[in-house]
């Protein structure tokens, strides 16, 4: 020891430097000890929660439906977040399709006949089909005369278009019938197919019992003006026809049996000043008579009919049926 190292305190402890180490780490493990009590409680309050939240959902199946919805709904948004392109998994329920295996024979040999004809697929052609004798029996109308006029309007398109505002397969005139359209949504619902097909063959019913017969409704469905709708009438009937054979299971060509309504003589050469809002029904008159209605047009002699004739600038596919471009269209058998 040096000789000027000062003598230690009365009263401490020589071993003091020593013990030390000893005592930090008996804190560290009362510390661990604690901490693993403190996760052991939280394990154990954990797996209580998880308990009660099973039971929950065991008890609850409203509560575990919703659950299941959020999930699934925001798995669908992560999985549409790396798309090109967004996805829709309800679009299936918008297409208008029918199974063909499922119709009776009488439908599926009508609908394979139109769909081949028109090269439309059968699944949607199967679905026009059906509708069309649903609704042909609730109107007492021939379905075959519904599909005959919807492939005459516009070949089972059912964003077909005329120059004078008719739309749809059945090429209804929507400012005409926007109160029919009004109960299925608004006019914009002319563009469904089957709503389409709904009110056309209401509008068909109707003008057939304006005019008494089926020829005089036909004409004045399309509404023809400069002629005496005699090509499309016979064009519709010839249709309608075919479909009858064909429903009875004979091998029928597409444009066999051509046929020429037997219209009279003063219809003919004096035809009724009907403009292209024809299907609009009279005046005072309801849609749905408890009788057929007939028409009281005075004939017009033949120069005053040419002279009040509207000058046409282009063709109109339904009422200029004789036209270069309908024979085209539908070329005679």
């Amino acid at each position: 020891m040096s000789a000027f190292a000062l003598p230690p305190a009365p009263g401490a402890d020589a071993a003091t430097p020593a013990s030390a180490p000893w005592a930090s780490i008996s804190g560290v493990s009362a510390m661990a000890q604690r901490l693993l009590r403190l996760t052991r409680s939280s394990l154990v309050l954990l797996g209580l929660v998880l308990a009660l939240a099973v039971a929950a959902l065991v008890t609850q199946p409203q509560l575990r439906y919703g659950i299941e919805s959020r999930a699934l709904a925001w798995l669908l948004e992560r999985q549409l977040s790396g798309q090109e392109v967004a996805v829709d998994p309800q679009a299936i329920d918008r297409v208008t399709v029918f199974d063909p295996q499922a119709l009776p024979d009488e439908q599926e040999r009508v609908a394979s006949w139109l769909s081949r004809k028109y090269r439309v697929a059968k699944e949607p052609m199967s679905a026009l089909v059906a509708e069309a004798f649903v609704v042909g029996e609730q109107l007492k109308l021939d379905p075959k005369l519904i599909l005959a006029v919807m492939a005459m309007e516009s070949r089972f398109n059912p964003f077909a278009a005329s120059p004078v505002g008719a739309q749809g397969l059945m090429q209804v005139m929507t400012r005409v019938h926007s109160a029919k359209l009004e109960d299925f949504g608004g006019n914009m619902a002319v563009f469904d197919p089957l709503t389409n097909l709904r009110v056309g063959a209401l509008i068909l019913r109707d003008t057939i019992r304006r005019a008494g017969s089926i020829e005089g409704g036909l004409r004045l469905y399309v509404g023809a003006v400069s002629t005496d709708g005699r090509v499309y009438i016979d064009r519709v009937l010839s249709e309608r026809d075919r479909l009858h054979r064909v429903a009875q299971g004979q091998r029928v060509g597409f444009n066999a049996h051509q046929r020429r309504t037997g219209l009279s003589t003063a219809s003919a050469s004096s035809p009724s000043t009907v403009t292209e809002a024809a299907q609009m029904p009279a005046p005072g008159l309801e849609s749905d008579p408890a009788t057929p209605a007939t028409l009281n047009h005075s004939p017009i002699p033949a120069a005053e009919r040419e002279a009040k004739a509207p000058a046409r600038t282009s063709p109109d596919p339904v009422q200029q049926m004789g036209t270069p471009y309908l024979r085209s269209l539908y070329p005679a058998a």
